[in-house]
């Protein structure tokens, strides 16, 4: 998958799921069932229990959605997860990943908060700013001036009015995961046209 491309997807999607869980088969399931309620662009943390194994079965389970392996902190993480199957990389922050993942061709999204970090990040060649912790609209707001065309993607405790709020701000797309995927499986599908309903309105 080519940056251009993920880019591409992440600004017609505009949400990016992620999943993290202690239990592999919860992670599995929560993927297929995000996959199924038409959730396209999907990351499996590497904190997860057994994440390169979940990420191998959800290769395999997803249909034309993309899949991406989050939590990426370092060379061997980003060996790990390209080997399990995923087509593009998220970090939390700068390191020596981002070199790996430049030499493997590989898209990432890196995490930065200060305008000092998304130079760092740009000059590193990142696909997109993933904005970690994100603190609300405002805070995208200010780094948006100095940036303008850096593409930002707000994580952390993003829900459904907070996305709005965001795309509308000016994100490219947000990044959610807990007040999608909690609870694995049951009662997704729901919460995840919530999300999908507010992606498209944006």
């Amino acid at each position: 998958m080519r940056g251009d491309e993920l880019l591409s997807e992440l600004r017609t999607r505009r949400l990016l799921a992620i999943v993290r869980d202690s239990d592999p088969e919860r992670a599995l399931a929560t993927v297929r069932a995000l996959d199924q309620a038409g959730v396209r662009l999907i990351e499996v943390s590497l904190t997860g229990t057994d994440a390169p194994a979940v990420l191998e079965k959800a290769r395999r389970v997803l249909g034309d959605g993309r899949l991406g392996a989050g939590t990426v902190c370092s060379v061997e993480d980003v060996r790990r997860a390209v080997g399990a199957g995923a087509e593009f990389v998220v970090t939390p922050g700068l390191s020596r990943a981002l070199d790996e993942c430049y030499r493997l061709g590989v898209p990432v999204l890196a995490g930065a908060q200060t305008p000092t970090e998304v130079i760092a990040a740009r000059a590193a060649g990142v696909t997109a700013v993933k904005v970690f912790p994100a603190s609300g609209p405002a805070q995208l707001r200010a780094l948006r001036g100095p940036f303008p065309d850096v593409p930002f993607i707000p994580v952390g405790g993003v829900d459904v009015a907070a996305m709005r709020e965001y795309l509308a701000a000016g994100a490219l797309a947000v990044g959610v995961g807990g007040p999608l995927t909690d609870g694995g499986a049951e009662g997704l599908e729901a919460r995840a046209a919530e999300f999908l309903a507010a992606a498209e309105a944006a």
